[in-house]
């Protein structure tokens, strides 16, 4: 690659005088999208293929070195998750009946991992259940990130990614091949997105004070009830696109999500195009069914909301900053587990905020948080909920902590909550603590034994 230069479409890039951070690579996000889906092209696959796959997996299985032996199982396993998702696919687009109410797993593909099909039709692989399914099966993971950022909620994105299998199965006929799949796979994801957003309803409220509680002098903050945590596990590699795992920390930041909420739903789905997606204004209105005049006016009302719900500051996303922020999470967790307040208060920024989504809790400044800790950690309080563990994890490209507490009289440390961290220089700016029934999204378990 020729420095200063595009790789995508050859134009110089941009320079960098006086700018910090991580240098593009691309002149635009239409040419990093384009460049990501080239990588990941691969030969179109079907049901039946994957099926003989599972079979020659076994069949190569041998219990010993356990290394090799434990290698073969972890790739049999991923190949096995892939094809029950078809399957699930499958069965519920021939008779949505059967479709599971609530989606009772989190299986999330291997980092790596290609997908079926990336520029075929559907009319090209045949109406079957299976192949159908096996199709569209491939765009679940970015659809579903599509989704999230479209509804802000983890749980709700999933259910949202499979009405839109749905309703791609039904309009099948229709499509005919006239459009890529994955145009028309998101123009769907995106019109059940908006059906759901006009059924709820959903406006974000400020916070508001609790009798007999000190939240702290300053404004309360915006209160998103459905705000959910995504797993960063989910979202590309840096190994696998580099480029692409940037943009989307960038884009899955909590409070770049929760300030999305703020949107009317059409001008939410054109920021998400038009500035995530990095489709052109044609393609966004072909997607949304506007004029291309209408999608540039939502967009300007789009972008100066977007901001003004946005902090002042944003972390830069460096290899440094990303050390730095390892080690006041390593402290930050160390020292809750040592009930350690004092240590606690040193990470935390002079104007740190604290919510908890959906709980009515909240808190701006440090004296403010540190006096609702120091109930519920110190030992001879009648408050004292316990001891503390931690797993590290990591949610919309952000550090994590998953927090599991052994309540006094009691020797299993149960999972209790989720802290996503946003961290800037070397203090801890913001917590958002989440209810934790979505840990084993995130790999953790919901149980730890008493010995470590």
């Amino acid at each position: 690659m020729v420095d200063g230069v595009c790789p995508g479409c050859g134009k110089a890039l941009a320079g960098r005088t006086g700018r910090k951070g991580r240098s593009s690579v691309y002149c635009s996000a239409a040419c990093r999208q384009r460049a990501y889906r080239e990588r990941r092209a691969a030969p179109a696959d079907t049901a039946q293929g994957l099926i003989e796959e599972v079979g020659r997996q076994v069949r190569e299985l041998v219990p010993a070195p356990p290394a090799v032996f434990y290698s073969g199982v972890s790739e049999l396993a991923t190949s096995v998750g892939r094809l029950r998702r078809i399957a699930r696919t499958a069965r519920d687009t021939a008779d949505p009946g059967t479709a599971d109410p609530v989606m009772d797993e989190r299986v999330m593909d291997e980092p790596g991992a290609v997908d079926l099909v990336t520029t075929g039709t559907v009319t090209e692989v045949g109406l079957a259940e299976s192949d159908f399914a096996a199709l569209v099966e491939s765009y679940r993971r970015e659809l579903r990130v599509h989704c999230y950022r479209m509804s802000g909620s983890y749980d709700d994105a999933e259910d949202l990614v499979q009405e839109t299998f749905l309703r791609a199965w039904r309009a099948r006929d229709g499509f005919a091949g006239r459009a890529n799949v994955r145009t028309w796979l998101y123009r769907i994801a995106t019109n059940a997105c908006l059906d759901f957003q006009r059924r709820t309803a959903r406006r974000p409220q400020r916070y508001e004070p609790l009798p007999g509680m000190n939240h702290g002098g300053a404004e309360p903050p915006a209160r998103v009830t459905w705000l959910q945590p995504y797993p960063d596990d989910d979202l590309p590699s840096t190994e696998e696109q580099p480029d692409a795992f940037a943009v989307s920390r960038e884009t899955m930041e909590l409070v770049l999500l929760a300030a999305i909420q703020h949107l009317p739903p059409r001008q939410r789905a054109v920021l998400v195009l038009r500035d995530v997606l990095g489709l052109a204004a044609a393609e966004t209105a072909a997607v949304l069914d506007m004029t291309v005049a209408s999608v540039n006016s939502a967009l300007q009302r789009a972008r100066p909301t977007l901001r003004d719900h946005l902090p002042r500051r944003r972390a830069e996303w460096t290899a440094e900053a990303d050390v730095r922020e390892r080690e006041i999470l390593a402290r930050y967790m160390a020292a809750a587990e040592r009930l350690d307040l004092t240590e606690v208060a040193t990470l935390l920024s002079e104007d740190i905020t604290l919510t908890m989504p959906p709980n009515p809790f909240w808190f701006v400044g440090r004296e403010a948080l540190v006096e609702f800790l120091s109930v519920s950690l110190d030992p001879a309080s009648p408050m004292f909920l316990g001891h503390w563990r931690h797993l590290p994890a990591r949610a919309n490209g952000q550090l994590a902590a998953g927090g599991y507490v052994r309540r006094p009289g009691t020797t299993v440390y149960r999972a209790q909550v989720l802290d996503v961290l946003r961290i800037e220089g070397d203090r801890i700016v913001e917590i958002t603590s989440f209810e934790p029934h979505l840990f084993p999204a995130f790999g953790l378990p919901l149980r730890l034994p008493a010995d470590r």
